[in-house]
């Protein structure tokens, strides 16, 4: 990149100043004129600080533990620094002494410690230091100006996607905008590649951890078959929930939100395109109190004794992280904005939206199916970089109405066969009682007819109409005894 070739020419290897005032981001206040091009500036960094936090890690174990939560190897301006760093890290992960003697054979080994100015300079680094109890503030420094130069990358990265654009890509533009903005925000560095050692090794790591029970299996539903059968919504995936209209895919969604966000305090938001939040409110109140839904709706059949069961929910849901959007109208590319925002703020866990036959692009297409297509492709693939699983309530078509048993199939969805290529796991809601009020009254079915990382199956469900819910059924229950 020209960006980066510029940084290069104008690097040096001295000091720069430090974080006293004398710091190496050339601005307007420090002679350069203001209106100097972007790439005859020195990026933004201070030597005197990456050199700080470097000698508070080689005098210190418990600065190395701090320092490597704050900062990453790319946070550093300088090279040598760079190398200093993965040598010093590479040395703590394996729970070896950490100094500059061990610091300089382990460069020496790996044929840097003449690159990095040699065994003198790495005495320099603790020398320039009085204590390595300030570590984490010089780390504090390094990592803001690294923010900086990132900055100064996505913007110009940015600002030749407006340039190369036409005016009938300015919404992918703005999306891609987006996207560098909150990938800078969050400070990934991008890697599409990875050897396939590391790969296995990490999925390996990961099979362990949870036969030892050390990690989360995944964002849990709430229903024990389906939880043990997916071990819970895995990020990245996009969950497909679909079914004829009142067959109450939407209560399923929520049910999911409420159990991730009410019952195990994982964040998550639900879009509603369908329902209004004061709709929604009274139907997680319901589910969450075994209020009746009708009764929410009429004032004269809340009770002293109902009220207390609304003051006492009301007392456990303050501090819930669930967010509800029934924006009017929503576009794909607000839906991620608004997702991205949550996932830096709150750490989102769960995205629900209610439902993909609603949902507008705000440009012109050429079919609805075309757009629906394009709709459930970036769903996919919010849910990889969110690293979250995205679950799509979806509408059926007539199919199932025209089957003797009136039960759903996976091609049944409905505008697009992209959604059930997209989806990692499609969950199909049928209740029999919807058609014949005496066929098994208050159950339901839930099709798993698609499970991209494991086997498929029917789960059955009590549905819980008046208090807007579904229920797992006793251990013990057995379909049609």
């Amino acid at each position: 990149m020209a960006d980066a070739v510029a940084w290069e020419d104008k690097r040096s290897d001295g000091g720069s100043g430090g974080y006293t005032g004398g710091s190496s981001y050339v601005s307007g206040s420090t002679g350069s004129s203001a209106h100097d091009p972007l790439f005859d500036r020195v990026p933004p960094h201070d030597d005197d600080a990456e050199m700080a936090v470097l000698g508070g890690m080689l005098m210190s174990k418990d600065a190395i533990g701090e320092v490597s939560q704050m900062i990453d190897v790319a946070d550093f301006y300088q090279p040598k620094h760079q190398t200093i760093y993965e040598a010093i890290i590479a040395l703590f992960s394996t729970s070896q002494p950490v100094d500059v003697v061990l610091v300089a054979n382990r460069l020496l080994t790996d044929g840097e410690l003449d690159k990095v100015g040699g065994a003198d300079y790495l005495h320099s680094l603790v020398a320039s230091v009085p204590t390595a109890a300030n570590a984490t503030y010089y780390a504090e420094i390094v990592h803001q100006r690294a923010i900086l130069r990132n900055v100064i990358a996505a913007g110009t990265k940015i600002a030749q996607l407006g340039y190369s654009a036409e005016g009938s890509q300015a919404e992918d533009v703005v999306n891609l905008a987006q996207s560098e903005v909150y990938e800078m925000s969050v400070g990934k560095v991008r890697q599409d590649y990875a050897p396939i050692e590391s790969v296995v090794h990490d999925a390996l790591d990961q099979l362990d951890k949870l036969q030892n029970h050390e990690v989360e299996s995944g964002v849990p539903t709430g229903f024990r078959d389906i939880d043990d059968v997916t071990q819970g919504l895995q990020p990245g995936q996009m969950v497909v929930v679909a079914g004829r209209p009142a067959m109450g895919k939407s209560t399923l969604g929520i049910d999911f939100a409420r159990s991730a966000a009410l019952h195990h305090q994982m964040a998550s938001v639900v879009f509603s395109l369908e329902m209004s939040k004061v709709e929604l409110a009274q139907r997680i109140i319901s589910a969450e109190t075994n209020i009746p839904l009708n009764a929410l709706r009429r004032a004269d059949e809340i009770t002293p004794e109902r009220w207390n069961t609304l003051n006492t929910f009301w007392g456990k849901l303050a501090k819930a992280p669930l967010f509800i959007d029934d924006s009017p109208n929503m576009s794909l590319m607000e839906i991620r904005a608004k997702c991205r925002r949550l996932k830096q703020t709150n750490d989102l866990k769960l995205v629900v939206i209610d439902y993909l036959q609603l949902m507008s692009s705000g440009k012109r297409v050429e079919s609805r199916q075309q757009e629906v297509s394009e709709f459930s492709r970036a769903l996919k693939l919010l849910a990889k970089e969110l690293e979250v699983p995205v679950v799509a309530l979806s509408q059926l078509n007539r199919g199932p109405e025209m089957r003797n048993d009136r039960k759903p199939q996976l091609s049944d969805l409905r505008e697009s066969g992209s959604i059930e290529q997209d989806a990692d796991v499609v969950l199909l809601v049928h209740r029999p009682d919807a058609y014949d009020k005496e066929d098994r009254p208050g159950e339901a079915d839930i099709i798993m007819a698609k499970h991209r990382n494991g086997p498929t199956d029917t789960f059955h469900l009590a549905f819980l109409g008046a208090t807007s819910k579904f229920k797992d059924m006793p251990q013990d229950y057995q379909q049609g005894v």
